[in-house]
């Protein structure tokens, strides 16, 4: 069974972009990802890109959007990377925070950091959903 996953952060321009295509290229079976921003800053974090390309993920095609334009309907899982209080209320059955550093403006290193904590979480979160667990 597929799970409907958003993932949000604040610029919807590096973290959940990185989410949504690690849940595409490592979760396809499970989740049904996407992600949103709650002020999206009109693109992809070109360092981004380059971190997910190093693991065989191409982000270009991707877009950075704001939530009214991603959260139609409701969805299985709710996950913000740490926006604090522009965490957004979309109806989801289940709401994680998994408070992401920011790694903008860093060193590719900080974004490789990023990309492997982010990588960790959506084989837990699929690995959950294969298994049945909320939590």
């Amino acid at each position: 069974m597929q799970s409907k996953v958003l993932f949000v952060c604040v610029e919807n321009s590096c973290r959940s972009q990185m989410a949504e295509g690690l849940a595409k290229l490592h979760a396809a079976d499970v989740l049904v990802p996407t992600s949103a921003g709650s002020r999206p800053s009109g693109r992809v974090d070109s360092s981004a890109v380059q971190a997910m390309l190093e693991v065989g993920y191409d982000l270009t095609p991707h877009y950075s959007k704001s939530l009214s334009a991603a959260a139609a309907g409701r969805y299985g899982y709710l996950i913000t990377m740490g926006c604090g209080d522009t965490c957004p209320s979309i109806p989801a059955d289940h709401h994680e925070d998994w408070e992401i550093p920011d790694p903008k403006g860093k060193s590719m290193d900080a974004y490789r950091a990023v990309r492997r904590m982010i990588e960790g979480r959506v084989q837990d979160l699929a690995e959950r959903v294969r298994d049945g667990q909320s939590r």
